[in-house]
């Protein structure tokens, strides 16, 4: 689940989907690579995540843990975020070494998910940001690099509210390589409201187009 920016909705909309699933007997548990967040929650362990994270593992009916979000990265100033790794300080990462800085975040990513998935039926990975920062895929592990390097399909959510949905929709299948686009497996259009018929017109040209 990647949104077309941050604050899309992706964090609730995850939420819902694994307490629906959980609802029906699956055995679902959310899972967000790296969040980048200051608001955040102490696991029953000790450990240290996000509280999306921690209300989403409520909603899937499972016991908040640091695999859930293993990277955490709790912004001091605006080039100095202090790095939260497997639930523990991990030291800090300058705003210069986030493009490329980022491997052995990535290795305890990678590893957090290959965990949950020997464990659990579905898993419902929320990016961050969005996946169509270009001068960021290198190096990525939570939003198209997460899903390439398992192979996971893309739902990509656009926050209506905010005014181009369509365009940012759009504009984020286009500027992709083909590999990446090849993991896009639909959009949502979040917080619509009132009388379908005027968006689907809309919907129609999206779907032609891409």
């Amino acid at each position: 689940m990647a949104g077309t920016s941050s604050d899309a909705g992706k964090s609730l909309i995850v939420a819902g989907l694994c307490r629906a699933w959980a609802r029906q007997g699956v055995k679902v548990a959310p899972f967000k690579a790296q969040n980048m967040s200051n608001n955040s929650m102490v696991c029953p362990d000790g450990s240290e995540i996000g509280r999306a994270q921690y209300l989403q593992a409520i909603a899937a009916g499972v016991e908040p843990s640091a695999r859930l979000n293993p990277v955490l990265l709790k912004p001091a100033t605006d080039r100095r975020s202090f790095i939260v790794v497997d639930g523990r300080p991990g030291g800090t990462l300058e705003a210069g070494e986030y493009a490329t800085g980022r491997a052995a975040l990535a290795q305890a990513a990678f590893a957090a998910y290959e965990e949950l998935a020997s464990e659990f039926d579905v898993i419902v990975a929320e990016g961050a940001g969005s996946p169509a920062e270009i001068n960021l895929r290198t190096g990525d592990y939570v939003n198209l690099g997460l899903s390439r390097r398992f192979d996971l399909p893309m739902v990509l959510v656009g926050d209506i509210d905010r005014g181009g949905v369509l365009a940012s929709i759009f504009g984020h299948w286009a500027i992709l390589d083909d590999a990446d686009r090849a993991q896009l497996a639909g959009y949502l259009i979040n917080k619509f409201r009132g009388d379908q018929s005027v968006l689907a017109p809309g919907l129609d040209e999206l779907s032609v187009r891409t």
